[in-house]
Formats: structure tokens, C-alpha cells, sequence
């Protein structure tokens, strides 16, 4: 399941200035973890973007904590 959520998370140069986004749509991590900072719910956003997959959401978990983990304070 793991190599799954990670295929989901994709960087192409040029698309959103190489932000990773999901499933090479123009939606990025960040955009997602925004929404969800700012107070929607998955269902929410998924009402707004039906484009996305509720297994997008633990592929942009999964990505920021890996992430988080590289960063030395």
C-alpha cells in the first residue's frame, strides 16, 4: 500500500514550479494541507474537487511527515 501512496505524490518541472502535487493534477500538498489547516474536511474538499480520491488524503499525509522528519531544528 506504501509504493501506492507514494505514486500518488508526483514533481514535474514546470507544473505548479515543481511543487509535488497529486496525481499530476494541478493540486498540491500544500494545497490540501491548507484547506485542511483552514478548518474543511476531506469530504469537503472532495465535494469541491471531485477530481480528487479519498486515498489521496494519506498519500498528502504521509508525504508531509516524511518531510517533517527531514527537517533538523
Amino acid at each position: 500500500m506504501q509504493g501506492n501512496l507514494t505514486e500518488r505524490i508526483t514533481i514535474e518541472p514546470g507544473k505548479r514550479s515543481g511543487q509535488p502535487c497529486i496525481r499530476s493534477l494541478r493540486i498540491t500538498v500544500w494545497d490540501v494541507l491548507q484547506w485542511l489547516a483552514g478548518g474543511m474536511t476531506e469530504q469537503q474538499i472532495l465535494d469541491d474537487y471531485p477530481e480528487l480520491e479519498p486515498e489521496d488524503f494519506r498519500a498528502v499525509y504521509e508525504h508531509a511527515a516524511r518531510l517533517g522528519r527531514r527537517i533538523a531544528l
